[in-house]
């Protein structure tokens, strides 16, 4: 029996491979997720991550090189397929604007948060709702990924304000009290002027910003 039980164990083992950095506090929460997880259903963790740079991220997100960010990827999951990992992550909403040409060339299964996402929106009945996070992925209607549900984003001069005040506070890996109000502000006018029924976190980071706070507004994470 001990021995049936050990080779099931080897059976269900799963070994996580994240591509973070991008940016730090992404990292934070599914590193901590994933702990907690795990821990809920009495089994060990095992993960390996890969660092990728925020700055080229976004270069390469705001100039559309989708193949440039995916010969970054791929080098990095050939990494994590050394070490032993069974599947791949990317930690950033931001970072899957590449994320299907890189599902098409990667060394191992990629977990697409894309589809994830979208599953959960409609599983809560939203018709409309509102995005935050970069410009790319605000402008893009979170890439197109929501079929069957209006996404609608922040206008004009609020766009911008929401998209620079995300890059500084997911760099620098803490949120201020003037970039917090800025995403309360521009969340506050998709629901009361833009007539969404939640507003969609769309960049991880921005727990930084929601998580312990209480905006009058529906959020959807």
């Amino acid at each position: 029996m001990a021995t049936d039980a050990h080779t099931s164990a080897r059976r269900t083992h799963v070994h996580i491979g994240l591509i973070v950095g991008i940016g730090p506090a992404a990292t934070d929460y599914y590193y901590r997720s994933l702990i907690g997880r795990m821990a809920a259903v009495h089994s060990d963790l095992e993960l390996t991550m890969a660092h990728a740079d925020t700055p080229t991220l976004l270069a390469n997100q705001a100039a559309g090189n989708s193949q440039g960010q995916v010969d970054i990827y791929d080098y990095l999951t050939r990494r994590l397929q050394a070490a032993g990992a069974c599947s791949v992550g990317v930690t950033s909403i931001a970072g899957h604007f590449c994320i299907e040409a890189f599902e098409r060339v990667s060394a191992l299964p990629v977990i697409n948060l894309l589809s994830v996402v979208k599953d959960g929106v409609q599983t809560r009945g939203y018709r409309r709702v509102g995005l935050l996070g970069t410009r790319g992925v605000m402008e893009s209607q979170f890439y197109d990924a929501l079929r069957g549900v209006e996404a609608v984003a922040p206008v004009g001069e609020r766009l911008d304000q929401v998209h620079e005040a995300y890059v500084k506070m997911a760099t620098a890996a803490r949120c201020t009290d003037e970039q917090r109000q800025t995403f309360f502000n521009a969340g506050r006018a998709l629901v009361e002027e833009q007539g969404a029924e939640a507003v969609l976190l769309a960049g991880t980071d921005l727990g930084l910003a929601f998580n312990g706070f209480s905006p009058d507004f529906a959020v959807f994470n």
